[in-house]
Formats: C-alpha cells, structure tokens, sequence
C-alpha cells in the first residue's frame, strides 16, 4: 500500500486548532492593503482555480493492474464494508456510468451501495466534466512514487486523465508527490523524461509563461517520510526549471519561518521556485483558524513571494465531513475570503475527489439516504442544514469568480447549500407545465409522447401536463400525461429530451432552478447543462446550455 499525505499529517477533528499550531490571535477584521501586482501574467495556474486529482480508486474486476480496492477498503483484496474501510464521506453515486458493489448493506434509501473506479475512462470523463461546468480551471494530477506495484496503474491514470482533460476542455498538470519516495533525487528525472514528459504534447497540459507546469510536493517537511536535504531539493527544481518547466513547490505552512512542519535552512530552495503552495490539511479546522493563518502566514508570505519574484498559491479544503468541519460552506469560504484579500496569484483546492480523507469537493451524499446503513459515515447534511451534493463544487466556482475578480470581495458566500426549492410547488409530486420564455408557447410531448418535447402549443391539454415529483435536494423528475412515461435528457443529455422512460435515473432527473424574475430552469443530470427552447423555440427542448439565459427559462404552471 502506498503512502498518503494523511499518514503523517494530523487532522483536526472539531474545535479550535490554533492553540496547537501556536498561531496568534490577531484581529482579521482590517483588510491590507491593495494587492501588489502578480509575479507573473494570467496562465494556466496564475489567476486559476487549480484541484488536486487523486485519480487512484480502484475496484476489483475494473481491469486496472492494481487488480483490488485500491484506497476504497484498508485491505485492498477484501470488498470495503464497515469492517474494512477506509474512506470518511461517501461519493454521490448517481452520475457514474460504470459502478461496483461492495459489501456493505444497501443505502438507507434504498438500492444497492455501489462506489466507482477511476480506473475507468467514464468516471474519469464525468469528474473533468465536473470540473469543467463548476469552474475548476485545472487538475494537478497527483503522482507518487511509480516505481512500486501501484506504478502501472498511475501510468495509465495519466493517459485517461489527459484524454478526459483533452475532452472536456480542462487544463491539467502532473504533480509528484515524494512521500516516502528513498530515491525521488534520481528517479523523480528518470520518471519525468521518459513518461510524464510526452503529456506536455497534449494541448491541455497546463502552462505558464509559456512553460509546462510540474509540481513536486513535499519538499522541506520535518518528518521521515521527507527527509531530503535542501541540496537535493535545490537541485531537483533546477533540474526542472533546466527542462523548461515552471516549477511549483509544495511545502509545509511555515515555509518562509522554518517552523510549523518545516525544516530550517531551505530558504534558497523555496526561492528557486516559480510558485510556492503551502499545506493546510490538518492545520485549520474552523474559520477562526483560518484568520489565524492568513494573519500569521498569509500576508507575510505573499509580501516574500513578492519580494522575490515567486508566484504564491496557497491552499484552500472544504473540511473533513467526518470531523464536522465544513459548517455548510462557511469554513471554505472564509479561506476563500482570505486568500482573496491578501491578493495571492492562484488557488490549489485540496482536494477534487479525496473521499479517504473527506476534503472532497466532487459530489457526495447529501443525506442519510444516500449512505449505507450501518457504515457509521456523515453526509454533507450532517450539521442539519439541507446541502446538495455539488455544493462543494459550486462554492469552488463561486471562489474562482471572486479569485478572478469577476465578483466582489465580500466575506459573505453567495452560494446557499441547496438551489431552488427543496421539493415541488406543493410538495411531493405535483401535475405542471411549463411556457417558454423564447416564444410564450407550452412545452409538450408531441405526438402522444413519441416525438421529442418542443415548445410549440398556445394552450395547455395532456400532452402539456407532466407529473413532476421530488427527487431530492432541489431535483425533480417529470412524468408526460401523454404516455406516463418519464421525461429523460437521451444520450447523456446529447440527444433532444423525450418521455420515453418507464423508470427514472440519472438522465430522468433535472435541477430546479427559481430564478429571480419568477421563471424556472431545468439543469439536467444527465450532463449539467441548462434545458433550452432552441432556435427561440422552433426546435426541440435540448439540455446543452451552460448558463440561463431567455430560452433556457420557463414559466411554470401549477393550476
């Protein structure tokens, strides 16, 4: 089994953790000044939203080499259970194409408890198309050392996530981390040149100024799963640099103090960097101790980025849930907030898919229905706040647009943990219609339901009626009156919507979205993107817009 970053590092689980990093109590209530300007321009990392990618769960019958439960269960060649686990939050399970099951009992609401493998090119499509609908500008992909039983399986999760970031129109970069790695001086070259070096040939493999990005993590940690010497991180960075990259560090919080995790006397490695991204995960726990940090570490960090030429990207987690961390959103934004207002050049979210050590921002259960019985595990409702399962993500975008200054600076977050209503008008299932906003004509399942739904009837009869029934956190499924079949968003959402479904799943579920003006939305789950009256309503209803615009919005009819 490999090493993982939580293996030597301390969670804090509830409370503050300020008294135990000695971090100092100062007042964060006075914002400094403006920010100077960045060391570099705007690129692939500089002024982006960056997500750290796992990439390494594997489940047994997946083909992957690895051939096992590879990070789902402690023992790898047993089926994960509550007796065998080794994950804190559950993923949201109904995007995947491709599923597994494991040995734990059904899910509280019912149905079969499943997991997904990365190993498969479909759960690595659907996270990049995540990424790319939520604002997740690019994806380090994290890479230990390959030159154990797990190599193999990495060498190909790098192929698959090029081909998914190619697809989707996402950035990614390679990112080593050297935990436990004897030979990183030597091997981590050898590695470069003759593999992860082809990717930077993809057209989506991450650059700044001009340059392929690479990140080597664990430089300068005092513990002894790191126990290379400034010397020899000195000369690894500059060995990059000499291949032509720009060099990312990660490094412990204290860094610039040689304190806090870090060894004294690596002050010329750390500035021999392009970008330095100093660790949280285990050293904040609450919003408190996020003020703690940006006043202890923060702006002194970014002034000696600064002064030095060094572009500064530090780090921002959602929370363990299983630690009860996350208070709906509120200690991930107040990181948010800090980096903000410090001015730092880019923000790396640990991490995208991170299930063993519940920091995930991809989608997860948003309730008790949605987690096996008997497995012990928090959903994201755990605090008693209703919270859909891409709220993470959404909050993620929501922080890249504050980032990139396309909102205001504002303490507050925008984002409210669910959207829309929590059930229908009425509740439970209630019969609607719906007028388009692009021509004022009533949505219908033409053709008694056998031809696509298209926005062209001056008035309501049967074939305008559809039964729409809660689906949970804000979601709806919707049953034509004209053959009491489900509405469903064809083909994963590439093909126009039609009632053909005699049962609901993933592409028969929609997010209803109320906007301001009293109109609603439909966001279909089957591809995150809006339902819109094409062509101003001449065509057929289509999900494959992804913002709201007039045909994407509907009047519902209820009476």
């Amino acid at each position: 089994m490999g090493v993982s970053r939580r293996t030597f590092l301390t969670t804090v689980a509830g409370g503050s953790a300020a008294a135990a990093l000695g971090l100092e109590s100062r007042s964060a209530a006075a914002d400094p000044a403006p920010a100077r300007p960045a060391a570099s321009a705007a690129g692939d990392v500089v002024g982006k939203i960056s997500v750290g990618y796992q990439g390494w769960f594997a489940c047994a019958g997946d083909g992957a080499p690895i051939n096992g439960w590879w990070h789902w269960s402690q023992n790898w060649g047993q089926a994960p259970s509550p007796s065998n686990n080794a994950i804190k939050a559950w993923p949201d399970m109904r995007e995947y194409g491709k599923t597994y099951p494991t040995a734990y009992g059904n899910f509280n609401g019912g149905g079969a408890a499943t997991l997904f493998s990365s190993y498969d090119q479909s759960t690595v499509d659907t996270h990049f198309a995540w990424m790319k609908t939520y604002g997740c500008d690019t994806a380090a992909l994290q890479r230990f050392n390959p030159n154990s039983s797990e190599g193999p399986t990495r060498d190909a999760m790098a192929q698959k996530v090029r081909n998914s970031a190619e697809a989707k129109g996402v950035k990614f970069y390679i990112m080593y981390d050297i935990t436990g790695w004897t030979n990183m001086q030597s091997e981590i070259k050898t590695d470069w040149t003759n593999k992860m070096k082809a990717h930077t040939a993809s057209s989506a493999y991450a650059r700044q100024n001009g340059k392929p990005v690479v990140c080597v993590w664990g430089f300068g940690f005092d513990d002894a799963n790191h126990p290379f010497s400034a010397d020899a991180c000195l000369d690894v960075i500059n060995w990059f640099k000499g291949q032509g990259c720009y060099v990312i560090g990660g490094v412990p919080r204290g860094w610039r103090t040689g304190t806090a995790g870090s060894r004294a006397g690596y002050a010329d490695a750390y500035h021999a960097l392009n970008m330095i991204t100093p660790w949280m995960v285990g050293a904040i726990g609450n919003a408190a101790d996020s003020d703690n940090v940006y006043n202890t570490y923060t702006v002194s960090d970014q002034a000696d980025c600064n002064a030095h030429g060094i572009d500064y990207q530090p780090c921002v987690l959602p929370g363990d849930v299983s630690a009860r961390q996350r208070a709906h959103g509120d200690f991930m934004w107040r990181q948010f907030y800090n980096m903000c207002r410090a001015g730092v050049q880019g923000i790396y979210i640990s991490m995208f898919d991170e299930y063993g050590e519940g920091n995930q921002i991809a989608k997860t259960a948003e309730n008790a229905s949605m987690v096996p019985a008997g497995s012990g595990l928090w959903a994201l409702d755990e605090d008693g706040t209703p919270c859909s399962a891409d709220y993470y993500l959404r909050l993620t975008g929501d922080g890249g647009r504050m980032l990139k200054g396309q909102t205001a600076l504002t303490a507050t977050r925008p984002t409210q943990p669910t959207t829309g209503g929590s059930t229908p008008p009425g509740g439970g299932t209630t019969v609607v219609g719906f007028r388009a906003r692009a021509n004022s004509q009533y949505v219908t399942a033409d053709n008694a339901g056998a031809s696509p739904l298209i926005a062209n009837r001056t008035s309501v009869g049967t074939w305008e009626q559809f039964d729409m029934a809660d689906a949970g956190s804000g979601n709806v499924t919707l049953r034509a009156h004209a053959n009491s079949q489900f509405v469903t968003a064809d083909n994963a959402g590439a093909s126009p919507l039609i009632a053909n479904r005699a049962t609901a799943g993933q592409w028969e579920t929609f997010q209803l979205v109320r906007n301001s003006n009293g109109t609603v939305s439909l966001r279909a789950l089957a591809n995150n993107l809006y339902v819109t009256a094409d062509n101003a309503g001449a065509s057929p209803l289509i999900a494959n817009r992804t913002s709201i615009g007039t045909w994407e919005q509907f009047d519902l009819i209820t009476s």
